[in-house]
C-alpha cells in the first residue's frame, strides 16, 4: 500500500515522499515529475549498485530518454570535493543539462553527495533521493541538506537543495546488516526525544518487532519519523530557528565521528552524542537520571553503543573539534538539551567543563553520580 507525506514549502507542495514496499511504482513516480525523454544520471555507490542498481534502471528506461549509472566507491571517505568533481566531469561529458535529473540511490553519503552536486552542478538541476538505508529513510533524504566533508570536518560544504521526489522502498531494510540498522535508530529514536514522547514510547514497545525487521512495524516506525522530520522542516527549511533542534546529539557526534575517523558509523555517534546531551540535560535539573538511564537503556536494546570505554578518545580533542562544528553561532557552541523526553530546546550556554565531564560519564569516569 502506497504512502504518501507531502513537504511544504512556504505553504505549498514542493515534493512528496513516497513510501513503498518495492520499486514496482517507481517508473510511475519519476513520469509524474516530466521525465520522459530526459537524461536519468543514478548516481551509487559500490555496494547499493551491487543490489539495486540493475532493478532500477530496468524500471526507469520506459520513462526515461536517457538512463546512466555512476558509481563511486562505497564509504564515508569519499564524500568529497573530489568525488564531486569527477562526477561534475562525467556530466558535462555526457552533456547532462538543465532539465535532467540526478537520483541518489543508496544512503546518506549518497544522497548528500548527489543532493550536492545537484545543488551546483549548472547552478541546480534536480534530483530524485532514492534512499535505501535505514538512516537515509527517516533523516538525510528529506529537508535539503546536501554537503560533503571538509578535510575530515563533517559537512562544512554544502546548500539547500530540495529533492523533487523521496521514494522510499522499505523492503532494501531487509539487506542491512545489524550496524547499519542500528545506526538509522540512533536518528529515530533522537526524533522522538525531540518532538514526540508517545513516538518514543511506542518505539521502546516495538522494540522486539523493530529489531526483528516486522515489515509492517517497521513501515510504519518510518512512516513516524518521517512525519516528526517532515514537520520540523516545514517550519524552518534553512535552519534558522526550530530546524536545529534535529541536531540534537550532533554537536558531540559529529566530534566523536572525527576523532574516531569514522570508524563508528553516523547513527552510533549520535546515539552517543544524544546520551551525552541527555546527561547535561539532567546535570542541569531539566530531566531525572532516571530518564537519563531509560533513554541509555534504550539506545543499547537497538543495539547503539552507550560508552566510549575503550575508544581512546581524548575528550580535549572532542570539544575541540565540537568548536570546529558548523553548528557554532557567534563562537559560542549551539547545543540541543531536553526539558523533558520528547520537548527539546536550544541553547548557547553549554561549556567546555560541561562537554569535557559528559564525555568523562560516558568512558566511565569519575563524572557519574
Amino acid at each position: 500500500m502506497t504512502e504518501r507525506i507531502t513537504v511544504h514549502q512556504e505553504d505549498k507542495p514542493i515534493y512528496e515522499i513516497v513510501m513503498e514496499s518495492s520499486f514496482e511504482r517507481l517508473g510511475n513516480e519519476f513520469f509524474s515529475l516530466g521525465t520522459s525523454g530526459r537524461r536519468i544520471c543514478i548516481v551509487s555507490d559500490s555496494n547499493v549498485a551491487a543490489l539495486y542498481l540493475e532493478e532500477v534502471q530496468s524500471c526507469l528506461r520506459p520513462v526515461c530518454g536517457q538512463v546512466d549509472a555512476w558509481v563511486f566507491p562505497a564509504g564515508e571517505e569519499q564524500k568529497t570535493l573530489d568525488t564531486v568533481r569527477s562526477l561534475y566531469e562525467y556530466l558535462i561529458l555526457h552533456h547532462y543539462d538543465r532539465s535532467d535529473f540526478l537520483v541518489a540511490l543508496g544512503g546518506g553519503v549518497v544522497g548528500d553527495l548527489c543532493g550536492f552536486t545537484a545543488a551546483t552542478y549548472l547552478r541546480g538541476i534536480r534530483f530524485i533521493q532514492v534512499p535505501t538505508s535505514l538512516l537515509a529513510q527517516v533523516d538525510s533524504s528529506i529537508g535539503g541538506k546536501t554537503g560533503v566533508d571538509f578535510d575530515a570536518y563533517k559537512n562544512m560544504v554544502g546548500a539547500f537543495h530540495m529533492p523533487s521526489l523521496v521514494y522510499v522502498n522499505t523492503a532494501t531494510l531487509r539487506t542491512l546488516d545489524a550496524e547499519q540498522f542500528s545506526s538509522g535508530m540512533g536518528e529515530i529514536v533522537k526524533h522522538g526525544l525531540i518532538k514526540d514522547s508517545a513516538y518514543y514510547g511506542w518505539l521502546k514497545e516495538q522494540m522486539p518487532a523493530i529489531m526483528a525487521r516486522e515489515a509492517g512495524v517497521c513501515a510504519e516506525m518510518v512512516l513516524g519519523s518521517d512525519r516528526i522530520k517532515r514537520d520540523v522542516v516545514e517550519q524552518d527549511p534553512t535552519e534558522k530557528g526550530e530546524r536545529a533542534l534535529l541536531n540534537f546529539g550532533h554537536t558531540l557526534g559529529h566530534a566523536i565521528e572525527k576523532q574516531m575517523g569514522f570508524r563508528l558509523n553516523h547513527g552510533q555517534c549520535v546515539a552517543l552524542g544524544c546520551l551525552a546531551a541527555a546527561w547535561i540535560s539532567a546535570e542541569r535539573g531539566l530531566i531525572s537520571k532516571a530518564e537519563v538511564e531509560d533513554i541509555r537503556s534504550t539506545l543499547r536494546s537497538f543495539g547503539l553503543p552507550v560508552t566510549i570505554a575503550g575508544m581512546k578518545l581524548d575528550p580535549e580533542a572532542v570539544v575541540c573539534t565540537a568548536k570546529s562544528d558548523k553548528k557554532m553561532d557567534r563562537g559560542q557552541v549551539k547545543f540541543i538539551l531536553l526539558k523533558s523526553p520528547g520537548c527539546a530546546f536550544i541553547d548557547r550556554s553549554v561549556n567546555d567543563d560541561e562537554m569535557r565531564s559528559a564525555l568523562r560519564w560516558l568512558a566511565g569516569g569519575s563524572d557519574e553520580k
